[in-house]
């Protein structure tokens, strides 16, 4: 008897009437049948691929909220094209295989897969593996964007020191003082202070 539909939360960004699927595998059977399996799950399938070369183009046309690879295929196996998928960041993977060696999950998770099914699977397996795979993407992206924002920040203080020093030299302030006058600066101009410093070298620059 199928289980509930999967309904991946809002704050994710996904469908709130069901998550959107791709599907990657070389064996029509074995498509048709995990198509079937999900549609019985609340999920719609939006695209259909034999190889993982069209499973990366349909990937990133498509948009799917999670992508199905089988792990052998030809012109592109599905281990490249998941790490394709996953530096892109369009949609966490779970990888399909015939196999259940510890190496092959290694395999899977090196390419940035969040999750694997040894074929052949019950649906209890799908559901399981899409509910960890969606908690696992969204932990990731979240992770994902606390590291750009470091490396923002990162990137306004290395401009902020630049400029302290450049005013430090030109107008021979000590490093106090330098700090005080770029801020006093920023403020007046009402920008924040890593938009100031920015200006003020290229200013200098130019």
């Amino acid at each position: 008897m199928p289980t509930e539909p999967l309904r991946p939360t809002d704050s994710h960004g996904l469908d709130p009437h069901g998550p959107r699927a791709l599907v990657a595998e070389d064996e029509a059977i074995i498509r048709l049948d995990l198509v079937e399996l999900l549609h019985e799950h609340g999920v719609s399938v939006v695209g259909q691929a034999s190889n993982g070369e069209e499973a990366v183009r349909l990937a990133v046309e498509l948009s799917p909220d999670i992508v199905f690879l089988d792990i052998s295929m030809p012109i592109r196996d599905g281990l490249s094209a998941a790490a394709e998928i996953r530096v892109l960041r369009l949609a966490p993977v779970v990888m399909l295989t015939a196999y259940g060696q510890r190496e092959v999950a290694q395999q899977a998770a090196a390419a940035g897969a969040m999750g694997y099914l040894v074929k052949p699977f019950v649906a209890a397996d799908l559901v399981t593996t899409m509910e960890i795979a969606f908690v696992r993407w969204a932990e990731l992206m979240n992770l994902d964007g606390k590291v750009q924002a470091l490396e923002v920040r990162i990137q306004q203080r290395q401009l902020v020191d630049r400029a302290k020093a450049l005013v430090q030299q030109d107008m021979q302030m000590s490093e106090s003082e330098a700090f005080a006058w770029l801020r006093r600066q920023a403020m007046d101009r009402r920008v924040t202070l890593a938009e100031f410093a920015s200006q003020l070298l290229v200013d200098k620059s130019s």
